[in-house]
């Protein structure tokens, strides 16, 4: 009898192991077996929205298709897990949220096809220079707290107009079209991240860097 129960408890196993398997998603899949890591699996307390892989992106499309999960090169996610614990000494109850993070070139392909000639095009890099998320070595990034609510960045994620980029905040600041709590809050965010070594970008407050462009197609190379 315990022969056929411990028979029927590996076969039960098995099937569920398969199942998960099978419903892994072959984006997934290509980014494990190129090396990249799942920042769930390091740290769960961090929150996942891709917004790529949903229509609520300035696309109005699901560029992902089944893949919903942030992956990055293996240095890359241990620096943003740090970030993650430099946010929470200040703020415990605050979770980093990322909207975006490794992503194939096929994408980008598709994101560029949307914006090309048009005056997003500036957005977004062009497939045939390789946009940084492309190496696995960027993330979008913003906070939520304790409610599970977004902390007011005073723009939203992929709001392509000037009030996003950091470079104009005194001056929206002074026109009072963002307030100084809109701007404190993305500098928690942006000392978090640089605290672990990111360097953020002066047209997206969401948009932070593991390393320069040349050093990672030195190191990496680009998902396809």
């Amino acid at each position: 009898m315990k022969k056929f129960l411990l028979i029927f408890l590996i076969s039960h196993l098995a099937v569920i192991t398969f199942c998960q398997q099978s419903t892994e998603s072959e984006t997934a899949k290509r980014l494990q077996k190129a090396g990249l890591v799942n920042i769930k699996t390091l740290d769960k307390e961090i929150v996942i929205d891709l917004k790529y892989a949903t229509t609520d992106n300035f696309t109005g499309k699901n560029m992902y298709g089944d893949f919903n999960e942030a992956f990055l090169q293996p240095e890359v996610a241990t620096m943003l897990v740090n970030a993650q614990k430099k946010l929470k000494e200040k703020h415990n109850d605050w979770n980093l949220i990322i909207y975006d993070a490794a992503r194939p070139r096929s994408v980008q392909q598709k994101m560029w096809e949307v914006v090309k000639n048009t005056d997003w095009q500036k957005y977004v890099t062009s497939p045939t220079r390789i946009s940084m998320h492309s190496y696995g070595v960027a993330v979008d990034i913003g906070i939520v707290d304790a409610q599970g609510n977004l902390v007011d960045m005073g723009a939203g994620f992929d709001e392509f107009t000037e009030k996003s980029q950091p470079r104009y905040e005194q001056k929206f600041l002074q026109e009072k079209k963002l307030t100084q709590q809109q701007i404190n809050n993305r500098l928690i965010l942006r000392n978090a991240m640089k605290s672990a070594g990111f360097k953020h970008i002066q047209n997206e407050w969401w948009h932070f860097e593991a390393m320069p462009r040349e050093q990672a197609k030195q190191k990496y190379k680009a998902i396809e």
